[in-house]
């Protein structure tokens, strides 16, 4: 799962290397790769690369101490993780080698294995009563509580609240650690992802482990996914996206730079796993269930609940087991007191809890005080369902996209929360479908429709039911459907819909199943046919017509020069730069701040220095990072204002 707090499924296709019938490679942590790697001499790091994509296409055999991978006639690695199933220790790593454990063999073998965070994800997922939990690494209490003091997430009533501090800056450890992650990131963003191979990533991943020792988890996360972004990358797996590895970097230095340089800003700390807090009573109504396939080797089921006064809570099940266990825990029990009810039938029912434990970001523990009776359901027709719904969608999304646009961790949380909107469907459009939102008047009559809204499924995975039913609702235009969904904060007007429903009032809309309860879940319910109305009993379809302004303003040649810069280094911007780069259509568009960091960047990629006697001399990457993280702050921020705006009706604009 995404390195953050959140129980919001990771939609990355990243998997551990598999080929055999002993399964995946186990999880490793960041220090163990780290330490595997610095032992290797300087000869054996050469071949590291090469021994890596060697050694993980070889089979995974299971044995009676764990895994073996068979790496030569004489080289037997043997790999022995512990019960939360991740090699967290060197020891648990063996080669019958002589070099062992010194050997090119374990460093491959550990280096082909999926990176696990410092908390696994099982111990994420599983709720516990709060005396079991961890306490947070020193350094990050303050801005946990800071986050979590008087917002939603903070509780439910009866829940302490915490008053935040003032601020006080990091401590000389924090900022030497964040000065060692701004030294890794900025050589992996100088190599590119060409030159970025198993010797720099290991050196990040040494600064990564340094930044949680020293109380800096949301640095550490952030420079996970650029490992993670980074192995994609160079493996050219199908669902690696170049913007989500630009976005991972762009985070990590300028969080580990602004920490580096003593910022008092609470928010760089990050947050990290709290222990649960007493909720007291609370009266829960599912709302649907969200499928989980994560990018190290989890699954399971995370179903969301709403309480009366419209607060969100989940309940999940995430544990080990990859699209399988995504399929089996949509009907596994409800781990919530005696409650005798599956995840299914939660979805479409109610829990009230007596004694309930809530984690900050609002996911329901199961202690042993804890206590659970089963109630009735709430139709999406009332009570906080229905003011979900009655809120404008353009209001919603403006609030999910309010957070800091540099910092990926912020931007998922703030979407995090679900919205409710009533729209109509226009039709397909490549791997999404066209859909506006319907406008209603004062009388709940439709006045008129709202922007063109981008539907993508949520999940991509060919065992779930998101891509299926997608295409089956694009299939009956001018049909009406009531959406729960997640705003998608770097695309146009995008909604990753979870959940659908029929309309009130209308015969043009879907037709569920009694045993449905009134919605559909997109990742495991599959619509048919027969829940669709016939085609002429839906009204002719609205315009479809397609507005992007994101793709048609100039700024893609900044998105190709910050991109080029990781992709293919600096040798690459400044190859660029030579060859005449003009930016004038961005002046022209009225850009021109843009236009001035690009300018800026090209010139900081050529830049070279010379001593007293007229050789070239290594300025270092500092100079040259801070350009790119200007210009690529720029972008994001500029791209996030455009996309806001893209979620307005025409006569707001």
């Amino acid at each position: 799962m995404n390195p953050s707090t959140s129980t919001t499924p990771e939609a990355v296709p990243e998997t551990a290397p598999t080929g055999s019938p002993g399964g995946p490679l186990p999880l490793v942590t960041p220090e163990v790769v780290a330490a595997a790697v610095e032992n290797l001499t300087s000869r054996l790091r050469k071949k590291l690369d090469a021994a890596i994509e060697q050694y993980a296409a070889l089979p995974v055999t299971a044995g009676g101490e764990g895994v073996q991978i068979t790496c030569g006639e004489d080289a037997v690695v043997t790999l022995s993780p512990g019960p939360s199933g991740v090699i967290s220790d060197g020891d648990q790593a063996s080669c019958s080698c002589l070099l062992a454990p010194r050997c090119l063999h374990c460093a491959a073998v550990l280096s082909a294995c999926p990176i696990g965070d410092a908390l696994p994800a099982e111990e994420e997922a599983t709720p516990r009563e709060p005396s079991d939990a961890e306490p947070a690494p020193e350094g990050a209490q303050t801005a946990a509580e800071l986050e979590s003091s008087g917002t939603p997430d903070s509780g439910p009533e009866g829940a302490e609240s915490v008053a935040a501090p003032e601020a006080v800056g990091p401590t000389a450890a924090q900022v030497a650690a964040a000065t060692g992650l701004w030294a890794a990131a900025a050589a992996v963003l100088s190599a590119g992802v060409p030159a970025a191979g198993a010797v720099p990533q290991a050196e990040l991943l040494r600064a990564a482990h340094t930044a949680r020792l020293a109380g800096l988890p949301g640095a550490e996360a952030a420079a996970l996914r650029v490992v993670r972004g980074l192995r994609a990358a160079r493996a050219r797996h199908d669902g690696h996206r170049l913007a989500d590895l630009v976005s991972a970097l762009r985070e990590l230095l300028l969080t580990a730079g602004r920490l580096a340089g003593a910022d008092p800003d609470p928010a760089l700390v990050g947050t990290v796993r709290r222990n649960y807090q007493p909720g007291g009573s609370l009266k829960v109504y599912g709302v649907f269930r969200e499928p989980v396939i994560s990018a190290t080797g989890y699954g399971g089921v995370v179903t969301h609940v709403v309480a009366e006064d419209g607060r969100w809570y989940s309940v999940a099940d995430v544990k080990p087991g990859g699209s399988a266990r995504a399929r089996g825990a949509a009907t596994a029990p409800v781990a919530i007191g005696p409650a005798m009810l599956n995840h299914s039938q939660l979805s479409r029912a109610g829990l009230l809890i007596v004694g309930a434990t809530v984690s900050p970001d609002g996911r329901l523990g199961a202690g042993k005080g804890v206590r659970a009776t089963p109630v009735s359901g709430m139709p999406w027709t009332e009570g906080p369902m229905a003011t979900l719904f009655a809120r404008p969608l353009a209001e919603a999304a403006g609030a999910r996209l309010s957070g800091h646009a540099w910092s990926e961790s912020d931007t998922a949380e703030q979407a995090r929360e679900p919205v409710g909107c009533d729209l109509v469907i226009v039709g397909a459009a490549g791997d999404h479908v066209l859909a506006r939102a319907l406008l209603p008047d004062s009388a709940g009559d439709v006045r008129g429709y709202g922007p063109l809204i981008r539907l993508v499924p949520a999940g991509h995975h060919p065992e779930l039911a998101h891509v299926d039913n997608l295409r089956r609702l694009a299939s009956r235009p001018g049909l009406l459907v009531r959406v729960v969904g997640r705003v998608e904060p770097d695309r146009v007007a995008t909604l990753l819909p979870l959940a659908v429903g029929p309309v009130p009032g209308t015969e043009a809309t879907l037709r569920l199943p009694p045993e449905w309860q009134g919605h559909a879940d997109l990742g495991y319910d599959r619509l048919q046919g027969a829940h669709l109305p016939p085609q002429d009993a839906c009204p002719p379809p609205p315009d479809g017509d397609e507005v992007d302004p994101v793709a048609g303003a100039p700024l893609w040649r900044v998105r190709r020069l910050v991109e080029l810069a990781v992709s293919g280094g600096r040798r690459a911007v400044a190859e660029s730069a030579r060859n005449g780069e003009s930016y004038a259509q961005l002046r022209n568009a009225g850009f021109q701040t843009a236009a001035d960091l690009v300018t800026g960047l090209a010139a900081e990629a050529d830049r070279r220095s010379r001593d007293v006697f007229g050789r070239l001399t290594d300025t270092g990457p500092d100079r040259y990072a801070w350009a790119w993280v200007a210009a690529a702050t720029h972008l994001a921020a500029t791209e996030r204002a455009m996309i806001h705006s893209s979620w307005q009706p025409a006569d707001l604009l």
